[in-house]
This record gives C-alpha cells, structure tokens and sequence, in this order.
C-alpha cells in the first residue's frame, strides 16, 4: 500500500485533478467471480487529463480485471457502441467538466439504442452531492467521488460483476455476438460447427512491441470503411498477467469511434503467451455474423512468436527502423511468417537500412513503408492486404 492519506469515501478533494487514493499491492483481488471483470475506462466530453484515469486502469489491472481503456473526448455514442461491443461489465465513466446532467442520461439512452439496456454504469469525478440523486434517478450505478480509494473502486467492479446470460438474452445481432464471443474465449461454452463460418479474408498483424501495431491497424479501418469495400472487424489481442490474470487493453484507444461509430466491430481479449486455442471459434462466429474481412492484431511479437500464421490467411510484419542490424533479418523466426513486411514510422531514421535488409531477405515478398499516425502509404497496404 502507498502512503497517500486515504480519505474517507465520497469526500471530495479541493484539486479536480488530483488522483484516486493509495496504490494497491499486486494481487488477483477478482477470484471467485463468474468471470473474470471486463471495464470500459472512458473519459466524456472535453476533460483533456488521463493521468487520474491511467493510474486507475493499472489499479484494476493488478487486481485480476481486464481493463479496455477507450480514452480521452468520448461521446455517449461512442462510449456506448464500445461497450457493447467489448461486453463489458461496466462502464467506468469519469467526469472532469461540469457536464454529467447532461452526458451521462445520453450515455445511458445510447446503451440502450445499441441493444444494452441493461449495462451497468459507474460514474466518479467532480460529482456535487445535491446531484447524486439525479444521476442515480436516471439509471446510473454508483457515484464515486474523487477521494475515493483504489480499493473501494475494485470493489465497486465487483459488484458489478454479475453471472453472464446466454447470447440469446439479446436481440440486437452484434450485443449477441458479442456475448457470444466472451463465453467462446473464456471456454464456458462452445458453439455449433453449423453456427459458424470463415470470413473471407482473415488477415494477421504481428510485429514487435512499439511498431505501431494498434495505430496502424486503426488507420487501415479508416481507409477501410471509407472505401465500403465490406464489413470490417477487428479483433486485438493483449497479454494477460501471469501475476494477476487482469490486463490493460489499451489498443481500442487508437481507433477514433467517435467517426467510425458502428462500421467497425472491434473487439480486445487478453491472453497468456501464444494461446490463440479459442481463435478457431472467435473467426467462425464473427464470420456467421457476416463479416467480410476480419484483422486479427497479435500481442507484441518477439522471435519465436510465429503461432498466428496458423489461423490467418495471411500475415503482416511490421517492423520499424532501429529495431536491429542486418543478422536479426536471417534469424528464424517471425520475418519467415510475413507474406509482406511493413516499414511502420517510415519517418524514423533508419528507415532505408530496414528496407535494404528487407529486401535481402524478402524473396520477392512485398515490402510496405508507412506513416500510421499520418495515414501515408495505408492505401497502399491496404490493397496489398486485400489481395489473394
């Protein structure tokens, strides 16, 4: 435990950004439970802090929960379509600008227009006590003030974790499917050969930590759906604690919802090393709901990390410059999965040696050079992806 003065519960503190009291020790505080947590972190409307919300994302992951962290400016549009999509058990909304009697009843009317009337809302930041009433009166959970503990926080996650139905309990296809992909990757249950159909394209980003992974991915959906070349989902994986079992899903932040609204499903899991065995059901289910093309992001890849190519019908490597000298490209390993190799953060010095030594390695595979974080050279890819 830090050494913070902890401050009773649902006092409120004179700095609007000051941060939730005492750390937690590493602990998997969430055994027990149906299921392993699922929170949505999402910050409304103009509030430009995220340390405050960060601090409590690594809180919950060291508690065993599996934290997706949508990030800063959210609508309760967006917020919404993530949740349901990401079949969270609540959604952890933090306000910072005065602005909850007007956001959080639109968030929840948007949980139910996206088939989740029933999702669990939680709200904290710079709530005056004359409007707790309020945001309960119109549906929300528990009111957290700033002041409150860590651990009072995980606890309120606890509550809010409650047994899982069956995808049936819903009518809207994608709050369906994806319950239906919760129970698939926790192995509760497993669905019917017949329910399930290969998309027809199933494309593998791997690549090492801090390519850029997440950002490229993003900017590929945006091109994506501004061709209307189909439907689109993507599925990113992150790892788990071998410690704890909970998990910072961070990728989903790289993807702006707030213009993308429902034309992508995206959807984050948590694993332990390579352990892809419940991907075989994830890709037939998200087929069956009638998806064209399915993005499957890999965690960080090292070497040895080469599993993906299994399941997909063709891989990406993405590699950025500085990453190693010329004897890393004839090493084993993951450059021999690529079908084609992506030069990320072209930007970055070194960028014509990494695409020198790609070539010598290549043997006629394609190489890509792109900006994500500018969206140069994604068209590109994006019809080199699309092929075959």
């Amino acid at each position: 435990m830090g050494s913070a003065t902890q401050r009773s519960k649902g006092e409120c503190m004179t700095d609007p950004h000051d941060e939730p009291q005492i750390q937690l020790d590493k602990a998997d505080r969430c055994a027990g439970l149906d299921h392993r947590p699922r929170v949505l972190l999402g910050k409304m409307g103009l509030d430009g802090h995220d340390r405050g919300v960060k601090l409590i994302a690594r809180a919950m992951r060291d508690s065993g929960i599996h934290v997706i962290y949508s990030g800063l400016w959210q609508t309760p549009r967006s917020l919404a379509i993530s949740a349901r999509d990401e079949d969270v058990d609540c959604i952890a909304a933090s306000m910072m600008s005065n602005s909850h009697l007007v956001l959080v009843p639109r968030l929840i009317d948007e949980c139910q227009s996206v088939g989740r009337s029933d999702m669990i809302v939680n709200i904290g930041g710079i709530i005056p006590q004359e409007d707790v009433q309020t945001m309960r009166d119109a549906g929300v959970n528990e009111v957290h003030h700033t002041g409150t503990s860590m651990a009072d926080i995980v606890e309120s996650v606890r509550r809010s974790t409650k047994q899982r139905g069956k995808p049936q309990s819903y009518e809207h296809p994608t709050a369906a499917l994806a319950r239906s992909l919760s129970l698939a990757h926790d192995g509760t249950w497993t669905p019917d050969a017949s329910a399930m159909r290969r998309p027809r394209r199933v494309i593998g980003i791997t690549g090492s930590p801090g390519a850029g992974k997440s950002t490229l991915v993003a900017s590929l959906a945006g091109e994506f759906v501004r061709r209307e070349l189909g439907r689109l989902a993507v599925v990113a994986f992150d790892p788990q604690s071998p410690i704890t079992h909970g998990a910072l899903l961070g990728d989903r932040l790289r993807v702006d919802f707030n213009n993308l609204d429902e034309k992508v499903f995206y959807r984050s899991l948590a694993i332990t090393g390579e352990d892809y065995v419940t991907l075989p059901a994830i890709i037939g289910l998200i087929g069956a709901a009638g998806f064209d093309t399915l993005f499957v992001e890999t965690v960080g890849a090292g070497q040895n990390d080469v599993a993906i190519r299994q399941y997909v019908d063709r891989t990406a490597v993405v590699l950025v410059p500085g990453m190693g000298d010329s004897i890393q490209m004839d090493k084993a390993g993951l450059l021999e999965i690529g079908d084609l190799f992506v030069c990320n953060k072209a930007d970055f010095p070194g960028e014509a040696s990494l695409v020198r030594d790609l070539l010598d390695i290549s043997e006629g595979r394609p190489i890509f050079e792109t900006i994500a974080t500018r969206g140069q050279g994604v068209p590109e890819l994006l019809d080199g992806l699309m092929q075959g």
